[in-house]
């Protein structure tokens, strides 16, 4: 199992960078090592950076990083990482994809950061375990993956298999695995040198909380945004909205204009589109595959409602062209 007290010195891990992958992940996993070997004298981890062909690759920040070893220098190792960002979805990779499945037989614990779930998951490599990935993915890869059991946790630990949710997530789900393997003491003076004043454990919550995203404590209105955000594919109307929190519709009005300056249809519409641009940039769904999982009965009231609040199309998020323009070249 992924964080066992390991049986020699250094552990060996294998970190793959995608391009446009996420910088504060990999430094998130790769600081915590260096500092647990300066911090206890001893060489407990060692890492080696991988990528797909051999060559540099960038990170979504525009930073480069040159690979230290090859899929083939790469050998005896006791963990895997695949660390991903951004547009994850165009990704795909067959050589990836063997040496992955290859490393899993002999024995590598297999993992994953941030949007790194999404090509596990592709590789067969999460069929009956359990995962996490960013927030931001999650609707995405349920479209996917809707058979793989995923969560919004932190990270997650199956067995030989571990994802994390992106971001310092990553530092926590280090500092768990140094707890395990080497004692809580080390991990809090690594902790301690971050100056990170508390170890998360995964069932911690990876976005802020509803009353510090929304600047407001109101309960009703607290459980009516969590109600609305739990039900974007088929949402719920104004009057069961105020049925569920013990509100008369008047007073659901009230209390929206009042913290939010807006009406309850506004919000809710408001969730619904910033969810459809999610699907749209993070997947290969169709427009009306889009509108219909966030809850638009057609196209036509999804494409209208999306560029009054976007300022483009659907179509144009995506960098296609116009629907006339196909049309127009048809005819051509």
């Amino acid at each position: 199992m992924f964080g066992n007290a390991p049986r020699e010195f250094p552990l060996t891990t294998a970190i793959v960078l995608i391009p446009n992958f996420s910088m504060i992940a990999l430094t998130s996993v790769v600081e915590p090592m260096r500092m647990a070997n300066r911090v206890s004298g001893h060489p407990l981890y060692d890492w080696r950076l991988i990528t797909v062909d051999g060559e540099p690759v960038t990170a979504s920040c525009g930073i480069e990083f040159r690979p230290t070893a090859t899929f083939d220098e790469a050998s005896n190792l006791n963990t895997v990482m695949v660390c991903s960002g951004i547009e994850v979805y165009n990704f795909a990779n067959k050589t990836l994809d063997s040496w992955l499945r290859r490393m899993d037989r002999k024995g590598a614990d297999i993992g994953a950061l941030c949007t790194g779930t999404q090509i596990l998951a592709r590789a067969g490599l999460l069929n009956d375990h359990r995962c996490t990935i960013h927030w931001e993915n999650l609707a995405a890869f349920l479209e996917e993956f809707p058979e793989i059991e995923v969560s919004t946790e932190l990270f997650e630990i199956d067995r030989n298999r571990f994802t994390c949710s992106g971001g310092t997530a990553a530092l926590d789900m280090m500092l768990n695995v140094i707890t395990r393997q080497h004692g809580y003491e080390l991990a809090v003076q690594v902790a301690d040198v971050f100056t990170h004043e508390r170890i998360r454990d995964h069932h911690d919550h990876q976005r802020m909380s509803l009353p510090a995203r929304l600047g407001v404590r109101h309960p009703k209105l607290l459980s009516v945004i969590a109600l609305m955000e739990q039900n974007l594919e088929e949402p719920l109307s104004r009057t069961g909205l105020a049925r569920e929190a013990g509100l008369s519709t008047r007073q659901l009005e009230r209390l929206f204009r009042k913290y939010l300056n807006r009406s309850p249809a506004r919000h809710y519409l408001e969730l619904r589109l910033n969810k459809s641009r999610l699907l749209l940039l993070q997947t290969n769904m169709s427009v009306i595959d889009v509108a219909l999982a966030c809850g638009f009965v057609s196209a036509s009231h999804f494409s209208k409602c999306y560029r009054d609040f976007f300022g483009r199309t659907p179509r144009k998020e995506r960098g296609l062209p116009p629907l006339a323009e196909i049309e127009d070249t048809k005819k051509v």
